[in-house]
């Protein structure tokens, strides 16, 4: 099933905010930007916000310098697949393959540099990490398996998070980080509000295996005996 058959059911926040703007946005772009464009922006902008995460230690500023790259990165990632569908040159399998791997590796940018900076611990940023791909797994799943693509839960999705973490980093960069000590471990407020994130977003991936597991059920009931297809008539002369 390509990805011009799977229905998109968006729930989230920003998403009124996005279907009024992004068109807009895209059809205001110059003819030689392609869609390819905007998702090497979202690319090399995740990439960069990884950098200024993991050098945060230094200067404070460089926290200011990836809430802009989030911007930047919300206009990249969100252009490529707008772009095409205004001017209806859709690649639905080449884009939905690109789209989501870059997806892969711009998380780990992220979640790394977090991880190396003073504010967050780098094992709840490989744990943030592991929850993100289990919930991309599950949605690349039902993308497959009942030809529906929602790629946020609820009512969170890519923006929404990105509007979290400018405000986190809007926080740290303030001065707001006290810090408590489990033990000899050293636990910022980043790390016990990311452990609570990382559990928040595992109780809503068990919700929505239920949610599946039970819609399936209902559409291919248990121990019921299928019909063998019907085979051809007579022979061919």
């Amino acid at each position: 099933m390509s990805e011009a058959e799977h229905r998109r059911e968006p729930k989230y926040i920003f998403r009124s905010f996005e279907a009024y703007v992004l068109p807009r946005m895209a059809a205001a772009l110059p003819k030689w930007v392609v869609p390819d464009h905007m998702t090497a922006l979202g690319a090399v902008s995740a990439a960069a916000i990884g950098v200024c995460y993991a050098l945060s230690g230094r200067s404070p500023n460089l926290l200011w310098a990836a809430n802009f790259l989030w911007l930047v990165n919300w206009v990249g990632d969100s252009l490529d697949g707008t772009l095409a569908r205004v001017r209806r040159i859709e690649r639905p399998r080449y884009g939905y393959y690109l789209d989501h791997t870059v997806d892969m590796f711009s998380v780990a940018f992220v979640c790394l540099g977090l991880g190396f900076s003073p504010y967050l611990l780098l094992s709840v940023a490989l744990m943030m990490l592991i929850a993100y791909y289990l919930m991309s797994i599950n949605v690349y799943l039902e993308t497959f398996v009942m030809g529906s693509f929602q790629f946020g839960y609820e009512y969170i999705g890519p923006t929404e998070v990105r509007v979290i973490l400018i405000l986190a980093g809007s926080a740290l960069a303030l001065g707001f980080e006290p810090v408590l000590e489990l033990g000899n471990v050293p636990f910022g407020t980043l790390d016990f509000l990311t452990l609570i994130g990382i559990a928040v977003m595992l109780l809503m991936l068990l919700r929505r295996i239920v949610a599946n597991l039970g819609s399936l059920a209902k559409l291919e009931p248990a121990n019921v005996v299928k019909e063998p297809p019907a085979t051809g008539g007579g022979q061919q002369g």
